[in-house]
């Protein structure tokens, strides 16, 4: 019998779970799975999006072995046609006809690979990562802190006096979360206020329900802030335009503020001055997607915030809630096509660091495409070869219906899809969840050990070890040297700490010196202790920026 560490892996959560395999379990892939106690975003929780890591001990559906425009091969070969046809689009269409495509669910050393290769090799930024929390709400924190640092600590709902949840997806979509902000109010007396759409909500048991019309929660937030502007209650010190406020009047008084709420302004005006007088309050919500709505919600939230000091202290922070796996594991590494690498731009400055230090041979100088524009670009027949870590996007997703209209396809996956009989692609085979061995990062920036519970099955291979032997076999074997996760993420951090004197608080220098049998061993921790406590923040002057998003 083994009792074996691990992680959830189905939400953003980070929940840790504690599995025991075999002789006394049964028979092959037989595991029983509960939450771990000591594992500090659960602490032994764990609901019921955990039943999908049972789905994944069938081997039904698998791909176990490489697969070259439809027959099986061996590693040897499927490795050799990837990189020929690769660096032959390149020769011939140039770096900018390649494209990426990633999903929320790998581990921080797949990422890492796969963002090295791209940007530092290839020397494309054309990046599709389709995790939620990878839009409006990363660029809103990039644009008030100057890094996209989550400042919330799943403690603080404990420590807070009152939570603000803004839309029931936020708790529906994450139960273990639901239970903590039940435990908050049960064993510590916090009050909870439930921001919702009608009959939206239901389940969750709160003091106060406000019933807001959709799409009107930063009109609401945004009053907050005037109203607390107005009576003398901001206790922060970050930069504010010179119209700001005036800007802010425009649309969000009392009035304005209910009729977009449909709210009375008495209703309006009893949530300000209970939400005013309450100096440890986390907001928790879950922006949606990269558009328009996403980013006011999440610049509200971050401009009350910031002006009120509700921030850099126990109790006191905005908690914008993740969706994918690993998202922030994906925004520290980089892999996404506006960002260079740990927490970098694309400024001179930085492209001479990281360009440095991986020994870039064709490092990108810009941002790539994504999204919309990188799916027009596909359809336009620009991109050549589309590189995917991770497996095919949903049926839904607009890629999906597009790969016919590309060349070449290098695909990572545990499963066999039908794609696979009628497109020229290579395909590679690679774990599923409880196959995985390496790191994640939770919502709140805790870092915990991903370990496998049971051997990779057929002649699937790990996804960062497959795009090494990819990267080693186009010439650049000096610089993708790897052998096993650890040195993955020991390069990792020795980035985020490469010329990063207090320049952005990611910087995980202390496990620089990290040991194989240390990195085995990996026990949770939080980078970035209390962001903001001193009350600075990663720009030029020091100070945090309140970001006008009005007309």
């Amino acid at each position: 019998m083994a009792v074996i560490r691990s992680l959830c892996g189905q939400c953003g959560v980070g929940c840790g779970i504690r599995a025991v395999t075999g002789p006394d379990i049964g028979e092959g892939r037989e595991a029983r799975l509960e939450g771990d106690p000591v594992h500090p975003a659960n602490g032994g929780l764990l609901c019921t999006r955990s039943e999908a890591l049972r789905d994944l001990l069938s081997l039904d559906g698998r791909l176990l072995r490489p697969m070259v425009d439809g027959r099986a091969t061996g590693w040897n070969r499927a490795i050799d046609q990837a990189a020929r046809r690769l660096a032959d689009v390149i020769s011939r269409h140039g770096p900018g006809s390649v494209a990426m495509h990633v999903p929320g669910n790998l581990l921080t050393e797949d990422y890492y690979v796969a963002n090295k290769l791209m940007k530092g090799f290839i020397g494309s930024a054309h990046i599709d990562a389709p995790s939620s929390e990878a839009g409006g709400m990363a660029a809103a924190q990039r644009a008030a802190f100057g890094e996209d640092v989550m400042p919330a600590a799943y403690e603080d709902l404990a420590q807070a006096d009152m939570l603000l949840l803004v839309g029931e997806a936020t708790a529906r979509r994450h139960p273990v979360l639901h239970e903590r902000i039940a435990e908050a109010r049960a064993e510590e007396g916090v009050r909870l206020i439930l921001i919702a759409g009608r009959d939206e909500g239901q389940e969750v048991e709160a003091d106060e329900r406000l019933t807001v019309a959709p799409g009107s929660e930063a009109a609401l937030l945004s009053g907050l802030l005037l109203h607390c502007h107005d009576n003398g209650m901001l206790d922060g010190n970050p930069a504010v335009g010179p119209d700001f406020w005036a800007g802010l009047r425009r649309g969000h008084d009392l009035w304005s503020v209910a009729r977009a709420c449909g709210l009375t302004p008495g209703e309006v005006r009893g949530f300000y001055e209970q939400v005013a007088a309450t100096p440890r309050l986390v907001t928790l919500f879950s922006p949606q997607g990269e558009g328009e709505a996403a980013a006011r919600l999440s610049t509200a939230v971050l401009n009350f915030h910031l002006a009120t000091g509700r921030i850099g202290r126990p109790g006191a922070a905005p908690f914008a809630v993740t969706d994918a796996a690993n998202g922030m594991g994906l925004r520290e590494i980089g892999c996404r096509a506006g960002e260079l690498a740990a927490h970098r731009d694309f400024s001179a400055e930085a492209l001479a660091q990281v360009g440095r230090f991986w020994g870039a041979t064709a490092l990108v100088d810009g941002p790539g495409l994504s999204g919309a524009a990188l799916v027009d670009a596909i359809e336009a027949g620009h991109i050549k070869a589309l590189l995917m870590p991770g497996g095919l996007p949903p049926p839904a997703h607009p890629i999906r219906a597009l790969l016919e209209k590309v060349p070449l396809i290098i695909l990572t996956t545990p499963w066999s899809e039908p794609e696979m009989e009628v497109l020229r692609m290579i395909a590679l085979p690679s774990p599923v969840w409880i196959e995985k061995d390496g790191t994640l990062t939770g919502a709140d920036r805790l870092i915990s050990r991903q370990r496998w519970l049971f051997p990779l099955p057929g002649e699937a291979k790990p996804e960062w070890w497959i795009w090494t032997r990819i990267a080693q076999a186009m010439g650049w074997r000096e610089a993708f040297h790897y052998e096993r996760p650890a040195e993955i993420y020991r390069e990792h951090v020795r980035l985020t700490a490469y010329r990063n004197e207090g320049a952005r608080l990611l910087n995980l220098r202390r496990h620089a010196p990290i040991s194989n049998p240390a990195y085995d061993e990996l026990t949770p921790w939080r980078w970035g202790e209390v962001p903001f406590d001193e009350g600075r923040f990663p720009t030029p002057d020091g100070k945090a920026r309140l970001v006008a998003f009005w007309d």
